[in-house]
């Protein structure tokens, strides 16, 4: 296969700032999708050792056979970061760097075949990992509409939550909402005239809500942080590229809080961090694509990368 559906964003700017510094430095590549970013790393570092880490079966092996030629410098995990990172294999050592792509690859879109888009008429599946959880049809069916419509607006704001979530209930009545061209039609009709010829489809929300809720990606992010910030070596990078405001501002406000000189709450009576700084921002507003990027992968232009350098663990006190 030579052909993939995702093309990694900022590649430049993740090898200049997640690359070793040091010989035989292991890396975890947290979401790695088709493997575009190892696929970088292990191309140019030749002593880089890399644990690629992803929910999706289907899209490891697409990633084993990109990577084949690296057989002897990677490792394939297949499951969540966050149960990677909260029971880290005793016969790993701690990761010198690690890489977050958060959201969606353009495969899941494209090739998955799960319900992601409404530009094919799928099942409303839309579970990265689809051996476990609710998928989006199953949402539709049991969540009262004022849980309907809290989600859709507090995953992608959709201004029209309300008449969305209403209609969604309305409809269920008659019969179940299971597929994408279901939801989209029901989308277009419940939202008003004007809102329908924007420059988005007016579903594009509403779906993005609900893989956002169907993965837990936003729920689960401030602990995923969390658990890769302890594994990190010190002196190792943690770097996260977000695609959307909720996500970022997820990130930015945990690395913001490790980077304080004091990380303890502000009503606590007495100090009991050291009153020492946990990481040093190397990218402090953030790095966005540069406009040739954009224009070769429209995609890439909601994209930003935010990277960190642990300085010390949470318990040092030296």
């Amino acid at each position: 296969m030579t052909d993939y559906a995702h093309t990694p964003v900022m590649l430049d700017e993740t090898l200049t700032l997640l690359g070793p510094r040091e010989k035989n430095e292991l890396m975890v590549d947290a979401n790695t999708g088709e493997g575009g970013h190892s696929y970088a790393f292990l191309s140019n570092y030749s002593d880089l050792k890399i644990v690629a880490v992803d929910a999706d079966i289907d899209i490891i092996a697409i990633a084993k056979r990109r990577l084949e030629q690296f057989v002897d410098r990677v490792h394939f995990y297949c499951g969540w970061s966050h149960d990677f990172f909260a029971d880290y294999p005793a016969e790993i050592k701690r990761p010198n760097s690690i890489l977050f792509d958060l959201g969606i690859s353009s495969y899941h879109y494209k090739n998955s075949g799960k319900g992601f888009t409404f530009e094919k008429d799928e099942f409303l599946d839309m579970r990265i990992d689809s051996t476990q959880g609710l998928t989006a049809a199953d949402l539709l069916a049991r969540l009262p509409e004022r849980e309907l419509a809290d989600l859709l607006y507090n995953n992608a704001q959709e201004r029209y939550s309300r008449r969305i979530a209403s209609s969604i209930v309305e409809s269920r009545q008659k019969s179940t909402i299971t597929t994408t061209s279901a939801l989209a039609d029901l989308v277009y009709r419940a939202v008003p005239a004007s809102y329908r010829h924007g420059q988005i489809h007016p579903a594009t929300k509403t779906f993005q809500a609900l893989r956002i809720a169907v993965n837990g990606e936003l729920s689960r992010l401030p602990s995923l942080l969390e658990a890769a910030f302890r594994v990190l070596e010190p002196g190792g990078r943690l770097g996260v590229i977000s695609f959307h405001s909720l996500e970022d501002r997820i990130v930015k406000n945990f690395f913001r809080a490790m980077n304080r000189d004091c990380t303890c709450p502000e009503n606590a009576p007495i100090c009991k961090c050291a009153g020492r700084r946990s990481v040093n921002l190397l990218t402090k507003k953030g790095v966005t694509p540069a406009e040739d990027e954009i224009e070769r992968n429209p995609p890439s232009r909601s994209a930003r990368l935010r990277v960190a350098e642990k300085i010390l663990d949470g318990d040092d006190n030296d």
